[in-house]
């Protein structure tokens, strides 16, 4: 394949989404026109009188409208730009790399457009997942026990009461009449609740921190990918040979 040397990749992958949208279109078209066997027949007819004495009558005929030779050298056409155009750029993405860079950092030394590109995305949804992580109750004061792998708040106490059954007497007794008592019930202290809170959320800083490296690393991807996509496109011609070998007598 012969392979010079003249655009740069990201001219190749802009133009490609409308040059195979219209060569499929194209093809398309010619793939219905080859199939009316009407266009592909044509006919002349012509009179020969056996007596001079009698009437001439006038010729007739149907021009041929498509001929296979030309739909196949069109078809060859039309798909010679979209095969010649993909392993362009195809053969350009194995030369484009570029650095992943964060604060002077080289992340990925080198990294090729597809990996970048694939990277990109990946980052996109890592930033989804991470903005939407659970972060510790604000209300709370939490610390890190290694202990137990997780956040815990200090120990809080709450008074356990339970109902005790009281009576009040509202009149004495007598001679004449008994005493009146009205029963009642006390809440009477028993014990103390001590609890400590445990979560497996993070800091919200720590979100935010992690959302910004997140944001970062994505925006140095994508920063690379565009770097890599400046490489100068090697054009190669691909279709020639295919077709020479396809449409060989």
């Amino acid at each position: 394949m012969a392979a010079t040397r003249a655009i740069a990749l990201c001219q190749l992958i802009a133009a490609r989404k409308g040059v195979q949208a219209e060569v499929h279109s194209n093809i398309t078209g010619l793939h219905h026109n080859s199939q009316k066997t009407a266009l592909l027949s044509g006919f002349a007819k012509t009179y020969r009188k056996l007596d001079d004495a009698d009437a001439d009558l006038p010729s007739e005929g149907q021009k041929l409208q498509i001929r296979l030779t030309d739909v196949l050298a069109e078809v060859r056409r039309q798909y010679t730009r979209t095969w010649d155009l993909t392993a362009s750029i195809d053969e350009t993405n194995r030369h484009a790399r570029a650095d992943v860079v964060v604060d002077g950092q080289t992340l990925i030394p080198a990294a090729p457009t597809s990996f970048l590109l694939y990277l990109e995305k990946q980052l996109t949804d890592l930033h989804t997942m991470i903005a939407k992580l659970p972060v510790l109750d604000p209300a709370e004061t939490w610390r890190w026990d290694g202990n137990v792998g997780a956040y815990v708040t200090e120990r809080t106490s709450t008074l356990r009461q339970k109902k005790v059954l009281r009576s009040h007497v509202l009149y004495e007794a007598t001679d004449e009449h008994p005493a009146q008592v009205q029963p009642y019930h006390e809440d009477v202290p028993v014990g103390y609740w001590d609890t400590i809170k445990f979560s497996g959320a993070i800091p919200a800083d720590r979100k935010t921190q992690l959302l910004e490296r997140v944001s970062a690393v994505r925006q140095a991807v994508k920063m690379a990918r565009e770097q890599a996509n400046m490489t100068e496109a090697i054009q190669v011609k691909a279709a020639s040979a295919l077709f020479d070998h396809i449409l060989a007598e």
